[in-house]
């Protein structure tokens, strides 16, 4: 069996790697980004609830629960929110409503945080948080 040689694997190292301005490209258009500077006018202001996700890149159950918030997204446009923060590019927010592991999701009613779940969880039990606002 023949190795290939190190630029053969080039393209595919290539492929696979993910970065920053990728995972952007991938973005839900239903799913607001939100930063320290955003997130009070986007939440806190709303007259929806709002259901905030709060995870990271480099988080793999935060990637797992990427296509069940953007399926809730897309659902809810209209009766709900769905927003998306990255605690190391806003560690502001994260430290203000105590975000120590990802994902955690949080929903919002009237500027106050009405619902929390930690970890990877169904699109039953967010849908559960989101109507019950606990």
């Amino acid at each position: 069996m023949e190795v290939p040689a190190r630029d053969d694997l080039t393209p595919v190292r290539d492929e696979r790697s993910s970065t920053r301005s990728d995972m952007a490209s991938k973005t839900n258009k239903n799913v607001l980004e939100l930063d320290d500077e955003s997130f009070d006018a986007a939440v806190l202001s709303s007259a929806l609830p709002v259901l905030v996700d709060f995870g990271a890149t480099w988080c793999q159950p935060c990637k797992a629960l990427e296509p069940i918030v953007d399926a809730l997204a897309d659902e809810g446009v209209g009766r709900y929110v769905v927003a998306k923060v990255d605690i190391d590019a806003a560690p502001g927010v994260a430290k203000r409503y105590g975000i120590r592991g990802a994902p955690t999701l949080l929903v919002f009613r009237d500027g106050k945080k009405t619902a929390q779940h930690l970890g990877l969880t169904s699109k039953a039990k967010l849908l559960e948080l989101i109507a019950s606002g606990g």
